[in-house]
């Protein structure tokens, strides 16, 4: 949530910043509901001190042992006012916050400027695109010729886009989460958490995932749950309502979690496959930071994701989304994108976002470090989206018989596996 103070003071640049990210926001609808929460809580306060001061009267009047009953009526009166104000106000405040809940983060001046993915900017390369002598397969072919990855039954079990792993395609999965987690933690200082994987409507309110993306969620009937759609949500929430020791940060968290999403309109995008799926696995990277650290612990967590894709020896490239393609939080967003052999193209494996001070005012997560507190800034990124890195471990490091090499940092993971091959 932005501050509302931007509205008032900075109407333009801020319609010209949403603007820019294509949201249509009427914000002068906002602005007027600001308006009218001022002049009622003007109009509260303004009874309240006449109540004080009716109090104030009968106090003295009882003191003096003279007739207070007039005094009395009258602050009955006045508090039977207030009270139908603070109803008022908070009538008030109610439909304010819910205007600005829609409202996305304003973007940071170092984002490019346009409509979509047509204008992100390539920051950075690593690596090189394998060569084969024989035309590359994909994911989808050659799990199943591996007997790895069950379409199928994933279909047959729960419908489309759900995935059975097998035998040696479920190790893989797993040793990808243990190698990832492993890797955060025992090289980058992060702590692991295992957050639930359901979490409360106030949570995902606080995460930015509602109101806004409520039909793209998985929620349980007639609870008030949600099934989490990453971990971004959760280590959240877990400092919501929580004022921390400026000492303390930067806090970093990592999490697996499996994520839960509907994508909603988006069918007959990335049917095939692994690619969208309605469960995948994610380790998370999360960090609350004081707002001067927050550009560079961006750079620090984007790092630390390409990390585990340099150690598994995967192509890939960095691009900074544009203005009309980040994410509804995010002031800044890299893409880490992956390169997939079986679709001749990079792909999007991470995105790493600098949420500022958006989810903090939405959960109310703050710091202290001199009298006032300070809202804290947040910042996540896939660190990685398993099942993508699993599909290009496959793809990347397949052989023409069909084989697929095990990279050497997961061998440890794999009982010292090196190759996955069709069982006979």
């Amino acid at each position: 949530m932005i501050d509302v103070k931007l509205i008032r003071e900075n109407l333009d640049a801020l319609r010209t910043a949403l603007t820019n990210r294509g949201s249509d926001i009427n914000l002068d609808a906002v602005l007027e509901l600001e308006g009218k929460r001022r002049q009622v809580l003007h109009e509260a306060e303004q009874l309240r001190a006449e109540q004080n001061r009716a109090n104030d009267e009968i106090a003295r009047l009882k003191k003096n042992k003279e007739d207070a009953s007039g005094a009395i009526a009258a602050m009955k009166e006045v508090s039977q006012k207030v009270k139908a104000l603070e109803e008022k106000v908070r009538d008030a405040d109610n439909a304010l916050r819910e205007a600005m809940l829609i409202i996305p983060n304003t973007p940071d001046a170092s984002v490019p400027i346009g409509p979509d993915a047509s204008a992100n900017r390539l920051e950075r390369q690593w690596g090189t695109p394998p060569e084969f002598s024989f035309t590359p397969k994909d994911h989808v072919e050659l799990g199943e010729q591996l007997g790895i990855l069950d379409f199928e039954a994933g279909a047959k079990v729960s419908g489309a886009r759900f995935t059975v792993l097998r035998g040696l395609g479920a190790r893989l999965e797993r040793a990808l989460i243990s190698f990832m987690l492993d890797t955060h933690i025992n090289e980058h200082g992060y702590t692991e958490i295992l957050p639930p994987f359901m979490v409360l409507g106030a949570s995902m309110e606080g995460a930015g995932q509602l109101p806004k993306f409520a039909e793209e969620a998985f929620t349980i009937k007639d609870r008030d749950l949600w099934l989490v759609p990453t971990a971004e949500v959760p280590l959240t929430n877990l400092h919501r309502d929580e004022i921390l020791s400026g000492d303390a940060l930067p806090i970093c968290y990592a999490a697996y979690t499996p994520s839960f999403r509907s994508e909603a309109g988006s069918y007959g995008k990335d049917t095939r496959g692994m690619l969208r799926q309605h469960q995948f696995d994610k380790v998370e990277l999360y960090k609350f930071t004081a707002p001067e650290d927050s550009a560079e612990e961006l750079e620090k967590l984007t790092k630390n994701a390409e990390t585990i894709l340099q150690k598994l020896g995967l192509a890939y490239q960095v691009v900074t989304l544009s203005t009309g393609d980040m994410g509804f939080c995010a002031a800044k967003t890299y893409d880490i994108e992956v390169w997939l052999p079986g679709q001749n193209t990079y792909r999007e494996i991470s995105s790493c976002s600098n949420c500022t001070d958006f989810q903090a005012r939405r959960a109310n997560i703050r710091f202290r470090r001199d009298k006032k507190p300070e809202f804290v800034h947040t910042l996540n990124g896939s660190g990685l989206a398993v099942g993508r890195t699993l599909i290009a471990v496959i793809e990347n490091y397949q052989q023409e018989d069909g084989s697929v090499i095990v990279p050497e940092a997961l061998r440890p993971y794999m009982g010292g596996l090196e190759r996955i091959a069709a069982q006979t």
